[in-house]
């Protein structure tokens, strides 16, 4: 009993500790991206809090995953490293059974990681795609923020308005630069408002002049109006029809087992089992030689790590590209490496057992 409630104890210490420092780095680069998709128009600046988000619970079951590992290798190598190993492996206590305490220490992250990457991660990716769309979809004028200068979606114009608010349809101090390859304009006015005509909204401007140069022969332009249409490249907003698998619901991948769809399934289902797997790999990972004052073995557990989720990705686009069945991947990595993580575990024990062993039969004869 005291086994058990010192271990996990140490566990969840090490584990919350974890958890917040992967948190804080992980969410200020999550935080630096998306302030610069913002600044890029890709976003709209007022949905950053809300897309950083959903692009942090799509990434906490990694996080979760790696916080657990990591503190499974740092608490059994520190008690490597303090000689507690050496006191319980005295007193008959095999590798073995620790796995039963880390386990009901991790089962709670193991159930949070299953609610996320099945339910979690597929609203997370919908409710992202249709932030962007929205504002992707929105007018020309409507992305532009009152006195920043602002690019078209397909990148052949670039605005200058001054506007009362965000909402309003009217504008004044309009530039516009135009270039589509053959004849670049540059057109202001004191200003305009927007008119929809056969679901297109057209920016309507008023007095102001149109300078135009043609790139073929040098030819330029000059001219003055008082009304002057130009199409702001909006047609109404339209629901994708389509969705792409990571944010189609687990149930409707499972209705429709298209390779894609079983693929997308293969990365849901191997984060979980991957999760639980180097759970039993971090125990094998974690033994270190109490006299070498090194991190080696929390290195090579990182890089396990690192191999065993690309491992999962590349399974998703194998199973995605037909070249494995959704069983099979499943057996060959997760069950693979459970075997793996099984063998690592009972050499740790009989490699502990028959060097102790060993130092009994030299001590006795001695």
């Amino acid at each position: 009993m005291l086994f058990d409630t010192t271990l996990r104890k140490d566990l969840s210490r090490t584990f919350g500790g974890t958890l917040v420092v992967i948190l804080t780095i992980v969410l200020t680069m999550m935080l630096i991206r998306t302030l610069g998709q913002a600044a890029g128009g890709v976003v709209a600046p007022q949905d950053v809090v809300l897309l950083l988000g959903y692009t942090a619970l799509g990434h906490l079951p990694t996080m979760l995953t790696l916080s657990l590992f990591i503190a499974v290798v740092v608490c059994l190598g520190r008690m490597y490293r303090d000689s507690e190993m050496a006191i319980w492996f005295a007193s008959g206590v095999p590798l073995a059974r620790f796995v039963r305490p880390v386990l009901r220490t991790g089962w709670p992250v193991l159930l949070v990681v299953a609610l996320l990457v099945l339910f979690v991660w597929p609203w997370g990716n919908r409710q992202s795609a249709d932030l962007r769309d929205r504002y992707e979809q929105r007018s020309d004028l409507s992305r532009v923020a009152p006195g920043v200068f602002q690019t078209s979606r397909d990148g052949k114009r670039v605005f200058f308005v001054e506007r009362e608010s965000p909402e309003s349809l009217n504008a004044r101090n309009v530039f516009i630069l135009s270039n589509d390859g053959t004849r670049e304009s540059v057109t202001s006015a004191r200003g305009g408002h927007l008119e929809q005509v056969n679901g297109e909204r057209w920016l309507v401007l008023e007095r102001g002049q149109r300078n135009e140069l043609d790139s073929a022969d040098g030819d330029k332009l000059l001219s003055n109006f008082d009304t002057y249409r130009v199409l702001a490249g909006e047609r109404a907003l339209k629901k994708a029809t389509s969705q792409p698998p990571r944010a189609m619901p687990t149930a409707e991948l499972l209705r429709d087992p298209t390779p894609r769809h079983q693929g997308e399934i293969a990365w849901r289902l191997g984060m979980l089992f991957g999760a639980g797997n180097l759970v039993l790999i971090g125990v094998g990972l974690a033994a270190t030689n109490p006299r070498r004052a090194s991190n080696w073995n929390l290195l090579l557990a990182l890089l396990g790590f690192v191999v065993y989720f690309n491992l999962i990705n590349l399974s998703q686009a194998w199973v995605a590209g037909g070249k494995l069945g959704l069983g099979g991947a499943l057996m060959l990595l997760h069950g693979g490496a459970l075997a793996c993580a099984l063998a690592l575990v009972w050499w740790r024990d009989h490699a502990q057992v028959t060097r102790w062993l060993a130092r009994r039969r030299r001590a006795a004869t001695a």
